[in-house]
């Protein structure tokens, strides 16, 4: 879920393929997507043919989260299956999309977080690849940061087996790859992205700089299980919500310390 600047709440709904728009009331004021309809000939959950099928306009596929340009311009990462940003004007326009899967630059593998700088800039957790790309509000690329920092020993996953060596450097349970990020506001902006091993959440600078870090998977406070969103009130207040430990704990950082 994100919060809009207008208060608004966005609840992106992997399950329906559907994004939910509604206002601070609680009304229904956007719709993007459609569930399958379990009365259609032939329906049934989204296979994962390889080569992938091309994404559709307006058409979702497991998406994953929303963020907004200084315009209002919508940016839906999508998804699980598909592997681009579709871009919707702040009407719910379609507007255009980018990206497909691979390994490239402007390509996706999961990208399974969104989120914007002051100027408008997207920046997409390609979780599948192991980093965060940054791209203009028209889809051009811009950068690349990518968060490579060891284990440190004795840490072991919230559940299963350790992580095989090629699967801890890189890819989805990597060091560093990033599940959920966001962007605090202010004149100084910092991104903040939290992977799912060892379980931390990075502070860098905008241009991928690492300024600092903490945390390690587990269930008590200050410990986290699967990160899969986070709200960056400030600089030093986050919100984190876990998937495996059911709740949302609030932070607040003490840099100085």
């Amino acid at each position: 879920m994100r919060i809009d600047k207008q208060d608004n709440i966005w609840a992106i709904d992997k399950g329906s393929d559907m994004i939910i728009k509604f206002d601070p009331e609680g009304r229904v004021a956007m719709v993007f997507g459609r569930k399958k309809e379990a009365s259609d000939e032939g329906s049934g959950p989204w296979t994962h043919p390889n080569p992938p099928r091309p994404a559709a306009d307006g058409q979702f596929r497991q998406p994953t989260d929303v963020t907004w340009d200084t315009k209002g311009n919508i940016f839906i990462s999508d998804g699980y299956i598909n592997s681009r940003v579709a871009k919707f004007d702040s009407n719910g326009d379609w507007s255009k999309q980018w990206g497909d899967r691979g390994k490239e630059q402007g390509q996706f593998n999961t990208p399974h977080s969104i989120t914007s700088d002051a100027k408008g800039n997207i920046y997409v957790a390609d979780r599948g690849n192991s980093r965060i790309q940054v791209f203009d509000p028209e889809g051009t690329f811009l950068r690349e940061i990518k968060i490579e920092v060891p284990v440190p020993p004795g840490i072991h996953p919230w559940m299963g087996a350790m992580p095989a060596p090629e699967r801890a450097i890189g890819g989805l349970m990597g060091s560093g790859t990033p599940w959920a990020i966001c962007i605090s506001p202010g004149p100084t902006q910092y991104l903040y992205s939290a992977d799912a091993y060892p379980g931390r959440i990075y502070k860098l600078s905008l241009d991928g700089q690492l300024l600092g870090m903490f945390g390690q998977t587990g269930r008590q406070m200050k410990q986290f299980g699967w990160v899969h969103e986070m709200d960056c009130a400030s600089e030093n207040t986050l919100y984190v919500a876990e998937i495996l430990n059911w709740r949302v704990q609030k932070l607040i950082l003490h840099p100085a310390k």
